[in-house]
């Protein structure tokens, strides 16, 4: 018994600290969050496996839409110019003034690897939180998004000539 509540103390303190330890790091301010320094090692492989672990938990239950569509493709290359470009590039647009501000960089989408379908289109629709990544379901609906999906899938493999047909304004 008297074991239990030495061990029942400890824990109790232990705790404590720590609360206390956090309450002062955040009261005082330590931790940098300016966008111009970066996180250390340690708290961006924690916000990463946080990130990517959320979105494939709940992306794993969407169904992939008009991913193959040609007119969808299209149509999700005229979104991709008006509100992506600026921060996640195109072919034959290597920097746009907003991005070079950003923190963590946004990733350059003509150049990064094939994303599932699935978590594409969560990212687009709910955005992620302090990244600058916009929840467009307040803009897009669900229909325009899988369009946006379409595009992006297709964007490592397009030529800038493409690109610039494709999100050209219409006539």
């Amino acid at each position: 018994m008297l074991k239990a509540a030495k061990i029942g103390l400890i824990v109790v303190c232990t705790l404590a600290v720590l609360a206390i330890g956090g309450g002062a790091f955040i009261g005082l301010g330590i931790y940098n969050i300016g966008a111009d320094d970066h996180h250390t090692p340690l708290t961006l492989a924690l916000i990463e496996q946080l990130r990517d672990r959320s979105i494939a938990v709940r992306a794993n239950s969407i169904d992939a839409h008009y991913i193959e569509d040609p007119v969808r493709i299209a149509a999700g290359a005229k979104h991709y110019a008006t509100l992506c470009v600026g921060c996640h590039l195109a072919p034959g647009v290597g920097k746009s003034e907003i991005r070079q501000g950003l923190y963590p960089h946004p990733p350059n989408l003509a150049q990064a690897d094939l994303q599932q379908a699935q978590r594409a289109f969560w990212v687009i629709k709910h955005g992620i939180k302090m990244s600058a990544m916009p929840a467009w379901a307040k803009t897009l609906d669900d229909a325009a998004i899988w369009d946006v999906v379409a595009f992006v899938r297709k964007l490592p493999d397009m030529t800038p000539e493409t690109y610039g047909q494709l999100s050209a304004p219409a006539p």
